[in-house]
Parts: structure tokens; C-alpha cells; sequence
């Protein structure tokens, strides 16, 4: 059984927009993309293909919602340079402003929730391990394209008409499965501090964390938590009247020893400045990065990640960004 450990977030891309994915495709993993449709878009595209964007390749999934007509949206594959039998939907699930797509790969096919919202499945037509690149085009502006990893277990190797709710296994097959295969709620595009959000399924190796945001000229601190009940398993916390990232536990009604260490004296965040905070878990600890650069680790002190299931983000900043 193999484990998935992604790639890094890629926020505010320019479109068209077209990015290799590291590894392949794999069953369970989701494609998650935000971003904004713009005022005068009559129709935008998602491609997952097979080869970079420079034709002829073969396109595995074509997800195209067009707003002419009334709105639908049509789905098909190119193989050969030859375009099969569509598939339309004549649904509009978008609207001009902010939307969330999250395409849930299962071992027989495509199935898309749009602003968390179960859309639509699509069949293979192509085998999945040809699948290596993701494009986006159109008049839509992203804000931020991820691959969050899963693992199946070995007896869920059956696509059935009532599976949709069952098979999504984002933690290792040891911990419990949610039932909603799209768990993590859509969010709008600006967030009320104090956020708290839930972290459906726990912690777990190569489970990944995105918070995006900028810091306000007079911020003085934040912090952000990875909470389990009664307790604080991560605690992430800029200081910018100490020239400081505090990080820490609180266990057992008690804080345990900070670590302030860092790769340079500079801090990873400035008054006034837009950051990309991404947190991943690994096996032995949290991997922490600031704007694409490597921070910290910081080893876990508590045994039971499954038990770490909310996010709080609280103090100075500006929340633009949360992903889970």
C-alpha cells in the first residue's frame, strides 16, 4: 500500500495554466482547483492529459462549462487527436465570481463537486497512469491548484452505482473513512478571524494544510492550531514583537517547551506582505513551508493524530486562503 505525499499548493497561476503532476495519477487521490470565473466568460476548460500542453496529446477527462444557452457543461476525451461521443450536462453549478472544484479520482472514474456540491461522474475512457499533466484555459483566474493524496484499500477495488459515498479513503485504511467522499466544506473567498474548520478523517501521513493570507502593518501576532479535544497538537505562532515563530503543544491542560529555532534570523513573514503557509504530516512530524521555501519540522508530541481534527486560525492576519 502506497502513500501519496503531494506536491506543493501553486497559488495565483496565470491562465491558461498547465502544470505536470508529480507521480501520476493515483486512485483516491483529488484534484482540488479555486480560483474565478470572469464576468465576461462564456466558457472555461479543465484538461487532465496526457502529455504538456503543447499538441497533439491525448486528454483524459475534458471538463468544459459553458454559460451560452442557458449553461451546461460537457464532458468528453480526445484520444488519437480524435474527440469521442460527448457527454452534456445542462446544469450551470457556476456562477461569474469565486467557485471550488474538487475531482475525486476513483478506480473507474472522474467525479466532480463544484463549490462542494456533488456534481457529476465521468467513466475512464483512458487508463489513469497515462495521466500526468493538468491544464486549465479560459477567461477564469486561479487562486490556487492542488493534489491532496489517498489510499484505497484493497477491497474497494469495485466502482458500483452506490459506491460514491464509500470509497473516498483520504487517511490510511486503519482510520475511519468519512462518508462524504468531498469532506472539506467550500469556502468564500475571504474568512472571518477567529476561523475554525474541521479536519474531517484527523491527521495522517501526507495529509497537507494550505492557510494563505497577508499580514496587516500593526500586526503584532497570529497564531494557527492544530486542535484535538482539550488539547493543542500544533501550535504555529508568528511573533513579530519578538522576532519570532513560536511553536508548541499543549497537552494534558499544560504548554510544553517552544521551539523558536529557524534557518535564518529573518522571519518567513513581513508587515504588509501576502504569504503561502504549507503544513504537511509526516510519519515522525510536521513539515512546515512559508512561500515555497522550507521552514521547519516539528516533531509530533502526540501519538494519536487521528484525534487532531480542527484548524483554528486567530490574532493579526488577514485570511484570504484555507485549504484541508
Amino acid at each position: 500500500m502506497a502513500l501519496f505525499y503531494p506536491q506543493a499548493p501553486i497559488f495565483r497561476p496565470p491562465v491558461p495554466f498547465t502544470t505536470p503532476i508529480h507521480g501520476g495519477l493515483q486512485d483516491g487521490m483529488m484534484v482540488v482547483i479555486s480560483g474565478n470565473v470572469i464576468n465576461t466568460c462564456e466558457r472555461f476548460s479543465v484538461n487532465l492529459q496526457c502529455g504538456p500542453h503543447s499538441p497533439p496529446h491525448d486528454i483524459a477527462f475534458h471538463f468544459n462549462p459553458r454559460f451560452m444557452e442557458g449553461g451546461y457543461v460537457v464532458c468528453n476525451t480526445k484520444e488519437n487527436n480524435t474527440w469521442g461521443k460527448e457527454e452534456r450536462k445542462y446544469e450551470m453549478p457556476f456562477k461569474k465570481g469565486h467557485f471550488e472544484i474538487r475531482i475525486l479520482l476513483k478506480n473507474c472514474s472522474f467525479m466532480v463537486a463544484v463549490n462542494g456540491k456533488h456534481f457529476l461522474e465521468y467513466q475512464y475512457r483512458i487508463p489513469l497512469a497515462r495521466v500526468n499533466t493538468l491544464a486549465v484555459e479560459g477567461n477564469v483566474t486561479l487562486l490556487c491548484v492542488s493534489f491532496q493524496g489517498a489510499t484505497i484499500s484493497q477491497n474497494q477495488n469495485v466502482c458500483t452505482a452506490n459506491s460514491f459515498g464509500t470509497t473516498y479513503a483520504a487517511p490510511p485504511t486503519q482510520f475511519p473513512h468519512n462518508t462524504n467522499p468531498f469532506p472539506a466544506p467550500w469556502q468564500p473567498p475571504n474568512y472571518a478571524v477567529p476561523y475554525h474548520v474541521s479536519l474531517y478523517g484527523g491527521c495522517y501521513p501526507s495529509r497537507s494544510i494550505t492557510v494563505a493570507g497577508s499580514i496587516p502593518t500593526t500586526a503584532k501576532r497570529f497564531h494557527i492550531n492544530l486542535n484535538f479535544t482539550g488539547g493543542t497538537a500544533f501550535h504555529l505562532n508568528p511573533r513579530f514583537d519578538e522576532n519570532a515563530v513560536v511553536r508548541n503543544s499543549y497537552i494534558n491542560y499544560t504548554w510544553g517547551p517552544e521551539e523558536r529555532n529557524l534557518p535564518s534570523s529573518k522571519l518567513p513573514f513581513s508587515h504588509g506582505q501576502n504569504f503561502v503557509l504549507w503544513i504537511v504530516c509526516e510519519t515522525q512530524c510536521f513539515k512546515v513551508m512559508v512561500n515555497g521555501q522550507h521552514m521547519f519540522n516539528y516533531n509530533h508530541r502526540v501519538p494519536n493524530l487521528q484525534q487532531i481534527d480542527r484548524l483554528e486560525v486567530d490574532g493579526d492576519v488577514i485570511l484570504q486562503h484555507v485549504q484541508v
